[in-house]
């Protein structure tokens, strides 16, 4: 499912490779307004850093996907890269990252 949230940067960036594509992604937790929190993953091979910190006010658009036991993910948050799929992006401080 496609969405688009707002919220308030809590985690500042961690950088990892991704053991099913080997990409390099960055990772970060966010609050929406409502209390309710979700990790923001962006694929950083295919789309520019963010240069995020915590208490930054962000938009994000991408897939929601769930994974037992961890907040809900936000990802394909970059340009589309694979035909099909809708084009995410992630919003801060005027500048889109896509």
């Amino acid at each position: 499912m496609e969405v688009t949230y707002q919220g308030t940067v809590l985690t500042p960036p961690r950088f990892f490779h991704s053991r099913h594509s080997r990409f390099e992604h960055e990772q970060f937790d966010c609050a929406r307004d409502d209390g309710t929190t979700f990790r923001v993953v962006d694929n950083v091979t295919i789309a520019p850093r963010v240069p995020v910190t915590p208490g930054d006010r962000v938009t994000v658009r991408g897939e929601l996907v769930h994974d037992r036991g961890q907040p809900p993910i936000v990802h394909f948050t970059h340009h589309a890269a694979w035909a099909g799929h809708p084009d995410g992006f992630i919003s801060l401080g005027g500048h889109v990252y896509e």
